[in-house]
């Protein structure tokens, strides 16, 4: 089987849609080696994924030829792949970041696209006028000409027939796997190594997304006025969200409590979480939330959003909170931390719960999906 991804996420994305579909692209590969790649992307990075991928058989880097593909690679993106698709007799053709090439519906192999979320339509306050529309154009024409559409929640699956009108039966709930860094066990020197390069504390809470106000942030900070002396890591891509954040903690004196990390790598990433204290994670909406199951399978105990998709991500052991909430989230921190015994055991169920994320189950559906009538 021929299967072809739009993979620019995966070589010029560091995180959530790049995560997404850099995981699918290894893990795939992992369980089916002989099946055959085509990853199409209009540029790239040489980094540790292109690195990888790179040197693999059954696996091809595609991008645009000649003088006027590379000039207009958006144009190469929407319309040309269609071409080389039909010319290499693709079976199916796998959109990773909910879209799909404007002609796809030449290519008559499988169409499959992947729906993240529809957040600038529950929340169109947070996006440019000009954005929102051009995301529905291309969110909604991708839901229908794909053949399978894979929503990574339940949630998510909610909103795409909600907002789009989509037959229930044209989507299969998928859900994301984590990289395999989370479940390595580390050596002492390794943590040690890591724990000097960021100047780690004892005990730490921590944090791990992008600064922005939908991921409430300044929840957890106004938290910790009421949380005994712990201080907070975060780990994300600032926004001008980041100024308010900044503002709060010099007028409350909290600068000595809050920690920004800068320039983290992919390999030190679980190594931070595996020693965090707790996770704390009161985003106010997400397609399904990964950096959860990156804490369950860190064996940290996560405190997150009562709503949503984020009891799907957490299971029935996480902590559950109004996420805009600050006293309530300071007196789960405070409960957690004044009782080993209750983290223990948080953490251990989390990870139980986690392995039906393990990316072998979730490698052999998208499997069963692509091979499925073919």
């Amino acid at each position: 089987m021929k299967i072809a991804f739009d993979a620019k996420r995966a070589f010029l994305n560091n995180s959530g849609l790049g995560n997404y579909a850099r995981t699918i692209i290894k893990n795939l590969y992992s369980l089916s080696p002989d099946l055959k790649q085509y990853l199409y992307t209009p540029t790239f990075r040489v980094n540790d994924f292109y690195k990888e991928v790179s040197i693999l058989q059954n696996v091809s880097i595609n991008q645009p030829t000649g003088l006027f593909a590379n000039i207009f690679s958006s144009y190469w993106r929407s319309c040309t792949i269609t071409k080389e698709l039909i010319e290499k007799k693709i079976d199916v053709y796998h959109g990773l970041s909910n879209e799909l090439p404007i002609n796809i519906k030449q290519f008559k192999g499988k169409k499959i696209v992947t729906i993240h979320d529809l957040i600038f339509l529950r929340y169109p306050q947070l996006y440019p006028l000009l954005d929102r529309l051009i995301y529905r154009r291309k969110f909604y024409a991708a839901c229908k000409h794909a053949d399978v559409i894979i929503a990574i929640s339940e949630e998510t699956k909610k909103d795409i027939i909600s907002f789009f009108n989509i037959p229930a039966q044209k989507i299969k709930v998928v859900y994301q796997s984590c990289d395999d860094s989370f479940y390595k066990n580390y050596t002492e020197i390794e943590i040690q190594d890591v724990k000097n390069t960021h100047q780690l504390p004892t005990s730490y809470l921590l944090y791990v997304g992008t600064i922005e106000k939908r991921k409430n942030l300044l929840t957890i900070i106004k938290s910790l006025k009421q949380v005994k002396e712990i201080p907070l890591i975060v780990i994300g891509k600032k926004t001008e969200y980041f100024n308010e954040i900044e503002q709060f903690i010099s007028q409350n004196e909290l600068s000595n409590r809050v920690l920004f990390l800068e320039n983290v790598t992919n390999s030190h990433l679980p190594i931070i979480y595996q020693n965090a204290s707790i996770f704390i994670y009161p985003s106010i909406f997400e397609g399904f939330g990964i950096p959860i199951i990156e804490a369950l399978i860190s064996k940290t105990p996560v405190i997150t959003n009562k709503n949503g998709c984020f009891p799907e991500a957490g299971g029935p052991n996480s902590i559950y909170i109004d996420p805009l909430n600050e006293t309530l989230l300071a007196d789960k921190i405070n409960e957690l931390l004044n009782s080993e015994k209750l983290r223990n055991e948080i953490a251990d169920k989390g990870y139980i719960y986690a392995e039906k994320f393990h990316k072998v189950k979730i490698t052999k559906q998208l499997i069963e999906i692509y091979e499925s009538n073919l």
